[in-house]
């Protein structure tokens, strides 16, 4: 397992090159045992077991539950290479209870979601959701963000990581109140979350919210935090084609920040290809090429933000 930047791609790569010249192709039966665990905050676990005697590829979904009570159905392919050319695919007769828990799930937090919304918007507090994969530098902008804007305008955030309140104490010392949120095996930040962190800042009428969700690219797209908008950070280190790989995260946002721009040259990132990538998957999405860290074109973003609070003010 690693983090969606971390080059994982580039090693396989060269570990496919070196194993393709000593492998030998063979056709044989094997058995599997596939057993998944899948732990629940009530401290117990369940085992999936799989016993398969065959040669084919197969796929198996494996719904698991979070902390919060609900589950997540994710696809876990178990790809065999001793293909017999026929593709079997193996699902939980639970699928369509999943799918049902999900969506009340889902209605739950859409509606303490439209709750937060209102009380935003009552009060002309500018809430932003901010997204990305972990180390695109999501939390040294933030950094970057109140100390251009501090003196201007009153910023509160919450902070979301699955542990540790080491980012809180970053964005408290950049000069902002601050709620960390430990998710604990959760993915992503939820309304009800959001909810609770904002009664404890009780942010002033007319500021800025900004809300760091837990670096991933996946869940936080399905979940409503009653943001007034998504910003997704994308940095250059992760390549061109994080758009295209997951699209729903990138349609799902207002603005793209391309950061860790001054790192650019080094990692030969394509800005041109990555925009295009960007406005392939979403057309609408405002795209800021910045680095929090040197503060190139750091005020193209301040500027824009003060812009959208006077606008969201009016």
């Amino acid at each position: 397992m690693t983090d969606l930047a971390s080059g994982k791609t580039s090693l396989l790569r060269k570990g496919m090159a070196h194993l393709n010249d000593h492998v030998d192709a063979h056709d044989h039966p094997h058995n599997h045992d596939h057993s998944h665990p899948h732990s629940h905050s009530d401290g117990h676990s369940h085992t999936h077991p799989h016993d398969h005697a065959h040669g084919h590829d197969h796929h198996h979904r494996h719904p698991h539950s979070h902390d919060d009570g609900h589950s997540h159905t994710h696809p876990h392919d178990h790809l065999h290479p001793h293909a017999h050319g026929n593709d079997h695919h193996h699902a939980h007769g639970s699928d369509q209870r999943v799918v049902a828990l999900e969506a009340a799930i889902l209605g739950k937090n859409d509606a303490i979601a439209a709750r937060n919304r209102g009380w935003f918007e009552g009060r002309g507090v500018l809430a932003l959701n901010f997204v990305s994969s972990p180390g695109s530098g999501k939390t040294a902008l933030l950094e970057a963000t109140i100390r251009a804007l501090k003196d201007k305008v009153s910023i509160n955030v919450i902070e979301g990581d699955q542990m540790t309140s080491n980012d809180a104490i970053r964005i408290r010392e950049a000069g902002a109140p601050a709620i960390q949120i430990n998710t604990g095996a959760g993915c992503h930040l939820e309304a009800d979350m959001v909810a609770e962190a904002v009664k404890s800042l009780d942010p002033k009428p007319g500021s800025i919210l900004m809300i760091e969700n837990v670096g991933n690219l996946v869940c936080p797209a399905m979940f409503d935090l009653g943001e007034a908008m998504k910003v997704a950070v994308i940095s250059t280190t992760e390549g061109e084609d994080k758009p295209l790989k997951y699209p729903h995260m990138f349609r799902a946002v207002q603005i793209v920040i391309i950061n860790k721009m001054d790192l650019a040259k080094h990692v030969d990132f394509d800005e041109s290809a990555c925009r295009a990538n960007i406005a392939s998957v979403n057309p609408n999405a405002e795209i800021i090429g910045l680095s929090a860290r040197t503060g190139q074109n750091l005020s193209d973003w301040t500027s824009r933000l003060e812009k959208m609070l006077s606008d969201f003010r009016l």
